[in-house]
């Protein structure tokens, strides 16, 4: 299928006047990957799709869209420009925030539906708007001259709630009442919000969780007083800043950490015995659908434990659910759901060493396991209540693609539901009857189309066809497809390679080895590229051999292949990076004698390594924003890997 889409665009190349790809243009707009939606959502009544899309002037400018599904259209809800008018200016905290989760572009950047269908809530500029559906206009909940960051909706959408100057507030929508949750934030002490590491390498976002009834709010009391203030720069075009930051290092204070409960009609508030040891994380919060237990991720501070915490609001009691233990570390994740019956949970684990899906008794008692064998589970998407069946992406068929499965309560055989090749991220509808798929292949921009439950395509959303209009078509007749293919290194371990090779093979040709080499991420995968891959494509029309291997310690493979970096970064990576060297030195067209490698973050640090250790193999190198001493480093990353 991918190369009958790649010829089909080669096709049109005749009639479009081919162009050669520059560097220049790859990070020009409009961008080469054509139309994509961002943060796609299936309303709760299951009638429509929401998604935020750039403006045709500026593709980093987001609006708000709805798809309707029975009509088949699609229209503007909100322009950002109506809502604000001038340059945004983000606040400090707001700008870290965004910047962990990745978040890029201006104008309504998320939003949220409420748990009935019937409103959106949406913040921008600092302020906050809310549409009830069938009303015109967004009302402004919000306008003050300090910058709320965190907004979200409260789950019955009687309230909304937001940090303001390092305090937890409440705003009753109806009768506007705004209510201080905390007081004494400022300076050292934040309320309700996550800390540096939380956010930076625990993918935790949030310090407060709303219970269902609305009844209570669980936030965080952050202290960071021990942490050590360092001074860094940030370089622009024209200027350097030099900017002071509370930055926990390796082997040094981490930032103190308690939780509360609040009763949200009478004040009272009731703190969380988290035990003696304050020196501790806290991964994730949850509450249980009673609204009387709040659960929450305990995690050492070396990170070889992990307990499932259950608070009860009522009696103040708490007890252990479940642990898990690990001789090296305990990855986090967010794979954890509470069903209807109000009596169990489903809960993703590595403990067998793969990461797979678990039915628990709300008492922690194991039921099953609901998926099983030598391949991971990616996420799990969605549970329908009604019918048992249970939604989860993952690698079943192999480590390169990610593919929807639906299994069932009982630990049925997976069954696949996605049919194109690639990677594929998911949305379900709240029911689970629907879901929309973004999927892609290394040759295939991205493409949206919405699903019924059983895997079967309803519409595309956005098609993003490789045709006439398509901004990647007069690029096209210089395309080279990807070689997906695997070699073995010195101790018989398999390793996925990508191998992208000049159209026309002349004698001896240069080769770039891109790398990343890191935990917690894959180079080699049949996915969409963007920038990064246009530039592959780039460098190969110069006439280079561009490869890419995965090497222990990178994901989706299991636990023993993640496993051996553990106190040895920087020793296993590049022993299988060489063993790639070795592949290419068998190929007849590369010339052994110019090979480089590059990187960025980890993958800068790669190839400082490789430079230093394996300098015969590597004839130059390019480091980009390396590691260069992981003393430097923050706690929780360096620390889980080294020890």
């Amino acid at each position: 299928m991918k190369k009958a889409l790649i010829l089909g665009a080669l096709m049109l190349t005749n009639t479009v006047a081919a162009e050669k790809l520059t560097i220049e243009r790859i990070y020009a707009s409009p961008s080469l990957d054509g139309s994509s939606p961002r943060n796609l959502q299936v309303a709760p009544d299951g009638q429509r799709v929401t998604y935020l899309q750039g403006k045709q002037s500026d593709y980093e400018r987001l609006d708000l869209w709805e798809y309707n599904i029975a009509s088949g259209t699609s229209r503007l809800l909100f322009d950002s420009d109506d809502l604000s008018s001038g340059e945004e200016t983000l606040s400090d905290e707001e700008k870290a925030r965004r910047e962990r989760m990745r978040l890029s572009g201006s104008g309504i950047v998320s939003y949220q539906w409420s748990a009935d269908g019937k409103a959106l809530l949406f913040p921008m500029g600092g302020d906050v708007f809310y549409h009830l559906l069938g009303k015109p206009g967004a009302r402004q909940l919000l306008d003050t001259e300090a910058f709320e960051t965190d907004i979200k909706l409260s789950p019955k959408g009687n309230y909304i709630s937001f940090i303001r100057d390092q305090n937890l507030y409440i705003k009753h929508i109806g009768s506007g009442k705004e209510t201080a949750i905390t007081t004494k934030g400022g300076g050292n002490i934040k309320y309700g919000m996550a800390e540096f590491v939380a956010q930076e390498e625990m993918n935790r976002m949030t310090g407060y969780w709303w219970s269902p009834d609305e009844s209570y709010i669980a936030f965080t009391e952050v202290d960071e007083a021990p942490v050590e203030v360092i001074t860094r720069s940030e370089i622009y075009a024209d200027e350097i800043k030099m900017i002071e930051q509370k930055y926990p290092k390796a082997g040094t204070p981490n930032a103190t950490i308690k939780l509360a409960v609040q009763n949200i009609a009478s004040g009272e508030r009731q703190w969380i015995d988290t035990g003696k040891e304050q020196d501790i994380y806290i991964a994730r919060g949850k509450w249980m659908p009673d609204s009387e237990h709040f659960t929450y991720q305990w995690q050492s501070r070396d990170q070889q434990q992990l307990e499932l915490r259950s608070y009860n609001v009522n009696n103040q009691q708490q007890k252990l659910v479940l642990k898990e233990q690990s001789d090296t570390w305990v990855n986090l994740h967010d794979d954890f759901t509470f069903l209807a019956d109000g009596k169990h949970f489903i809960w993703a684990s590595e403990r067998d060493g793969f990461k797979h899906l678990y039915l628990f008794s709300n008492e922690g008692k194991l039921i099953r396991q609901l998926t099983a064998g030598e391949w991971v589970v990616d996420e799990l998407e969605a549970v329908n209540d009604k019918t048992g069946q249970v939604y989860f992406t993952g690698r079943m068929d192999t480590p390169l693609e990610r593919h929807l499965y639906v299994t069932d309560l009982e630990g049925s055989k997976p069954q696949r539901l996605t049919d194109r090749d690639g990677m594929h991220g998911i949305s379900f509808s709240r029911d689970a009857s629907i879901y929309v798929d973004s999927s892609s292949t290394a040759n295939r921009p991205t493409q949206v189309s919405l699903h019924s439950a059983n895997g079967k395509q309803l519409t595309w959303l956005e098609e993003n066809a490789l045709d006439e209009n398509h901004p990647l078509t007069p690029y096209l007749s210089d395309w080279v497809e990807p070689e997906f293919g695997t070699i073995t290194n010195d101790d018989g371990i398999n390793l996925h390679y990508r191998l992208y090779k000049p159209a026309e093979l002349k004698g001896k040709h240069p080769v770039i080895v891109y790398l990343y080499g890191g935990p917690h991420a894959q180079v080699v995968n049949n996915a969409w590229g963007g920038n990064r891959g246009l530039l592959m494509q780039h460098w190969v029309s110069k006439g280079y051999v561009v490869f890419s291997i995965d090497n222990r310690g990178s994901n989706y493979r299991g636990k023993a292949f993640e496993e051996p970096i553990y106190k040895a970064m920087g020793s296993v990576e590049v022993d299988d990076q060489v063993s790639g060297v070795k592949f290419l030195h068998t190929l007849p067209y590369v010339d052994k004698e110019r090979i480089g490698v590059y990187g960025h973050s980890y993958g800068g640090y790669m190839t400082l390594m490789s430079m230093f250790k394996a300098g015969d193999y590597f004839k130059a190198g390019v480091s980009g924003a390396p590691v260069t001493t992981w003393r430097l480093y923050d706690t929780h990353y360096t620390e889980r890997y080294m020890g």
